[in-house]
């Protein structure tokens, strides 16, 4: 579709600039979501990996806790007395203007036991460890799954910007461009005209 636009070299030279830098807008678009793309790839990659090492880790530490739960009943008692985690972090970092987190777990208290030794044994303790475990897992997964959705997100939104440019607003000014450009050499074509017609006069 043609812009609404009227035929002079001023208006050619501008839409000629505009369409040039839609062009590379389009270009700017096309790499950074090719980035975005390798890089959720990447991050999904992960979160596989990290997915298959929670699992396996869950199943070890509810079966500890089940153990712990038959030698000694109840272990709730026991596990109120571990600290509760406020040593999580979160930062930032741009991938192509996409803010993504980066989340550290620096334990708010030592990894140690905190109920008394004499009304436990070993199977809570390894319990224990193995939710430590998953706690740190389930940090790293929550990371990377989060990053993975913003850059999706970010991923549909330039997709959308490059489709608007590539098949809507560049057609468009290169169908102006090819208007005003014909529309010249049209009015060439007649101005040279009617000058051979005045001169043909003249010469009679």
């Amino acid at each position: 579709m043609v812009q609404q636009v009227f035929p002079t070299k001023s208006n050619l030279m501008a839409t000629k600039r505009s369409l040039a830098l839609a062009e590379q807008g389009y270009e700017l678009m096309d790499r950074k979501r090719n980035i975005l793309v390798r890089e959720m790839m990447r991050l999904i990659d992960r979160a596989a990996a990290i997915q298959d090492k929670i699992s396996a880790s869950y199943a070890e530490a509810y079966d500890a806790l089940q153990r712990a739960n038959i030698t000694l009943g109840s272990v709730g008692e026991f596990t109120a007395s571990v600290p509760v985690e406020t040593g999580l972090t979160i930062e930032r970092r741009s991938v192509m203007g996409v803010e993504l987190p980066t989340v550290t777990l620096e334990p708010s208290a030592p990894l140690g036991l905190y109920y008394g030794l004499e009304s436990t044994n070993g199977l809570l303790d390894n319990a224990y460890l193995k939710f430590n475990e998953v706690k740190k897992l389930t940090v790293e997964l929550a990371e990377v799954e989060t990053s993975v959705i913003r850059l999706a997100e970010a991923i549909r939104k330039t997709q959308k910007r490059a489709n608007a440019l590539g098949n809507v607003q560049i057609p468009q000014m290169e169908a102006t461009v090819k208007f005003i450009d014909e529309a010249l050499s049209e009015k060439e074509r007649e101005e040279f005209s009617r000058l051979k017609v005045i001169k043909n006069q003249k010469n009679k």
